[in-house]
């Protein structure tokens, strides 16, 4: 076994236990009494319910992770890579084909195995608890449609890169940064139209009071929105969320059926003032952007190592292969995408801050407030997390760090 066998090996263990001592840091937050800084949010019996709810999931999350990281690291050891690369080129010598069936079975088994998680994840645990309103049915044609766009999306795209990658040799990277970077905005633009109806019913939003209180809004700050739309997110879950996507005509607010019927008209178009927000502070162009560099730094070292033998070697394979190189050197780069992942949490929970002030300055703080509460309430969150695991982990401000900045 190489050196880089080792140091892969030793990324993925310390990967496992930085993230379960972060999970343990949020257990020593629990407690049996409501604690002053949640009282007027949460009540004794939902309190308890919530705790409850956090118990359960750490639990879970601790079995799921375990069997994840047993699962590599058998992987690694018993040279399950070089094996399924193997049938691959059995299949086909062809370095597009051959990649093409090396990630479909890795990814089929991947899903297949963690499959019965998921369904008492979804059917266990999330019914206890009054979430869950996927049936059997739902679940089934969720699973065949995301193989199927898996397959047509994630596979035509992997080939096209393959494909330039052996066309192009060292500047692949560039190119294949070009077409990534198209796909994203094409993605960003048209995802909400193209794949979400797929999964969802979306329809516009009616004529009525809550319509007019949405359009008064956005024509006062100046904000062109001709497409308001409510999605049938009660088709899987109780769990409530409204958000943003598009960009330039494109823009459209997706406010969930949930919401709405959980919610005042105050609060809806203070909700909806807040993702406004985000649009008018250019906080979703940025984010796009920062995504679409952080790609071509992860693409660039890449180029500068997929050539070596060292990297296929790692992985029990001894004639180098662009698929076998690319998992070697996915878990190699994990260390600096976790740092860049920080980064951009960091650079979120800022935004989230500055579309709650753009709404409590252009619209109401009271309103949000009261909505951002019961969002809370009702999907059980975490109102107390550890400092640790939000600055690592969270892409939004808890819900008491939200109210405080509002209230300054």
């Amino acid at each position: 076994m190489t050196m880089l066998f080792w140091i892969i090996l030793g990324i993925l263990i310390l990967d496992f236990v930085v993230e379960r001592v972060l999970d343990y840091l949020n257990t020593t937050r629990w407690s049996t009494q409501l604690p002053d800084e949640v009282k007027g949010i949460y009540d004794e019996d939902k309190y308890r319910t919530q705790q409850a709810y956090s118990k359960t999931n750490h639990r879970f999350g601790m079995l799921t992770s375990s069997f994840s990281f047993v699962l590599i690291v058998l992987m690694l050891f018993l040279e399950g890579f070089a094996l399924v690369n193997q049938w691959a080129l059995s299949v086909s010598a062809s370095p597009v084909w051959s990649a093409l069936i090396f990630f479909g079975i890795l990814l089929l088994a991947s899903d297949l195995l963690t499959t019965p998680f998921d369904l008492y994840s979804t059917f266990v645990i999330e019914e206890k608890y009054g979430f869950n309103k996927t049936t059997p049915k739902t679940y089934l044609l969720d699973k065949l449609k995301g193989w199927l766009l898996g397959a047509l999306i994630g596979g035509g795209l992997l080939a096209l890169i393959l494909f330039i990658y052996l066309k192009t040799g060292a500047w692949f990277w560039l190119y294949v940064w070009l077409v990534v970077s198209g796909f994203s905005i094409f993605m960003a633009m048209f995802y909400s139209s193209l794949i979400v109806p797929l999964f969802n019913k979306q329809t516009s939003l009616e004529e009525g009071e809550l319509k007019q209180a949405i359009q008064d809004f956005a024509n006062r700050v100046g904000f062109k929105l001709d497409n308001i739309y409510v999605i049938d997110g009660s088709k899987r879950s109780t769990k409530a969320n409204a958000y943003f996507s598009g960009l330039g005509p494109k823009k459209r607010i997706v406010l969930y059926d949930t919401l709405i019927n959980d919610m005042e008209i105050p609060e809806l178009v203070a909700v909806l003032a807040h993702e406004i927000g985000h649009y008018k502070k250019k906080h979703v162009l940025w984010s796009l952007l920062l995504g679409i560099i952080q790609t071509g730094l992860m693409l660039y070292i890449f180029s500068l190592l997929i050539d070596s033998p060292a990297l296929s070697a790692a992985l029990g394979v001894s004639e180098p292969s662009f698929h076998i190189g690319l998992i070697a050197f996915g878990i190699l780069y994990s260390p600096l995408s976790s740092m860049i992942g920080i980064g951009m949490n960091l650079f979120s929970r800022k935004n989230e801050y500055e579309a709650d002030a753009f709404a409590a300055q252009n619209y109401d703080g009271e309103p949000l407030a009261s909505a951002l509460k019961k969002l809370s309430v009702k999907n059980l969150s975490n109102l107390r997390p550890h400092p640790a695991y939000v600055f690592v982990h969270y892409s939004h401000p808890p819900l008491l760090q939200r109210l405080e900045a509002m209230r300054r």
